[in-house]
This record gives C-alpha cells, structure tokens and sequence, in this order.
C-alpha cells in the first residue's frame, strides 16, 4: 500500500478516534433529541474524511501525474492553462454539500431550532393578549390613567414629564401645533399620514386664498400660523384661515375624515396615526412606535387628546 494512502487511513482514525474522546465518551452528544451536538460530530466526521481524501489525492498528484491536455488559446508571459474539465469528484461533493446545507438551516437547524428570542416572542404576544382582553372595556378614567403611564415611559423622554416639549426639542402637546410648525407645513406641504392615509396636502404654491382669488402671501402666512397655534381665536388671520384652510379642516378647524386632520385639539384617531407612521416636521423627525397594543394606542390618545383640551 502507498505510504501516503496508509499515512491517511491513520490519520482518519486517528481524528475519529480523538472526536469520539472528546464528544462521545464524555456525554457530549447530548440526549435522543439533541440534533444540534450530532450534526456537528457529524460534520466534524465528514470534515476529517474529506480533508484526507482530498489531501491524499492531490499529494498524489504531486507525485506521479504530468501536465497533458489541450492548452488554452491565452496565456499569461508564456505560461498557459489546461482546457480540463471540472473533476467529477467535485461537482458531487459541490451539489450534495448544497443540497445538505439547503437541508440544514430551513429543516435541521437554526430554522427549526430552539431560539431565546422565538421564546421570549412568544411569551410577550401571550402576555399582550391577555393585557388586551383585560383592559379591552376600561373607562375614560382608567383609560387617560394607563396613558399617563405609558406616557411617562415612551413619550416623556422627548415630549417631558410635563409634556411641554421640553424647550421646543419636540413637540408641547398642551397645544395642538405651534405657530413654526403651521408654517412649515404650508410653506412646504404635508404628507405624514396622520389621516392614516398618504393623502398630502400641497405647499404654499396649491393654496388660493379664495376671499383674494390669489395664492396664499407670506403676511397671510404670518396671519393664520398665529391664528391656528392660538386656538383659532381671535380675528387677526381668521379671515385667511376661511378664505384657504376651512374648506379643508373645517371652519372650527377640527377637520374633515379623508381629507384633512384637526388643527385646533388632538383627538384619539389623530395620535393613532402618528404613533404608527411617524411624523416630520418643523422641529424634526418623530420615529413610529409599532411596539404597543391598541389598548396602549388608544390610552395614549386618551391622555394626550385631554391633555389639549
């Protein structure tokens, strides 16, 4: 027998006989059910017994084949390259090596295995839908009680414990929009799905003052941002606001379902929609929190819509 055939046999039983000490004898392989321990003895086998064929053969090679074929038509300074064909050996070892890894993460492991997380999911979405069944039916009491609460850990980090914007970084929810974020949205137009529709509405150059019959001048701006973030009370800017905003928001500026949101309070649907799409405006960007239940949603809406009336 070749030396270099005999020196592989050895070596493979040699690697086997050292991963059965290591894996085997000291209860490594797990119980019946442990597919992750054997697929990886298993691994470890088919690894050392390829490794040795595929060594064995190319010192083979180096021993006792020479070079023939066909030569490639290019060459690089002089040296060519041999037209040979992929071996046969490899492609199988390619395909099957393919089809067990295919086999391997949708059936045997990660996909079907025990995951930390996939258990955690799974006792959070329990543990939501018995919340949910629970406070399905709670008063408005109870209900702003629960949004006070959930204020306090998702929204007073930006808003504050007090809801004041903390020094205009977000958002004073005492009032329903302040008089930059009014003109901000007119001077560049809306889209932040807060009808929970990605109905816009259209910059400065779509809005026509219909009392003037001409597009919306920036001492009209002036005029109605003042006028909407006062409440809508007052008559400076009350005349632009119904010559060019009422026929959309309504003449007490609350809104018109489908087609443009309240202006004047915050009301439960209005916060909905912006808790589950985000918002952007004058001061920045509001990311969306998709982490809470309805019940929190609709807690939340609750407590911010009193807290603007």
């Amino acid at each position: 027998m070749n030396k270099t055939v005999l020196a592989a046999i050895i070596v493979v039983i040699a690697m086997l006989g050292f991963t059965y000490l290591a894996v085997g004898s000291a209860g490594g392989m797990g119980g019946e059910h442990d597919w992750v321990n054997k697929l990886a003895v298993l691994g470890a086998v088919v690894l050392v017994i390829v490794t040795a064929f595929v060594v064995t053969k190319y010192v083979r090679q180096m021993q006792y084949d020479r070079a023939s074929g066909k030569l490639a038509d290019e060459n690089w300074d002089g040296i060519g390259e041999y037209k040979n064909e992929l071996p046969f050996g490899w492609a199988v070892i390619f395909l099957g090596l393919t089809i067990w890894a295919i086999w391997y993460f949708l059936a045997g492991y990660p996909v079907n295995a025990y995951s930390q997380i996939g258990e955690y999911n799974e006792a959070v979405a329990e543990h939501d839908a018995k919340f949910e069944e629970q406070y399905k039916n709670m008063d408005e009491s109870t209900l702003k009680e629960m949004g006070g609460s959930i204020f306090i850990v998702q929204c007073a980090p930006c808003h504050g414990l007090q809801a004041d914007g903390i020094d205009g970084k977000a958002a004073n929810l005492h009032h329903r929009i302040a008089e930059k974020s009014v003109k901000h949205v007119i001077m560049n137009g809306g889209n932040n799905n807060i009808l929970g529709t990605g109905v816009p509405m259209p910059d400065r150059n779509g809005l026509m003052n219909a009392n003037t019959g001409a597009l919306i001048t920036d001492a009209e701006i002036d005029a109605v941002a003042k006028y909407v973030a006062g409440g809508l009370k007052g008559t400076e800017g009350a005349d632009v606001f119904a010559g060019t905003c009422a026929a959309c928001h309504g003449p007490d500026g609350k809104g018109m379902e489908m087609v443009a949101p309240s202006i004047a309070v915050f009301n439960p649907t209005l916060v909905a929609n912006i808790l589950s799409h985000g918002k952007k405006g004058a001061i920045g960007t509001m990311p969306a929190f998709n982490n809470l239940t309805e019940v929190q949603v609709k807690a939340l809406g609750a407590y911010v819509t009193d807290l603007s009336k």
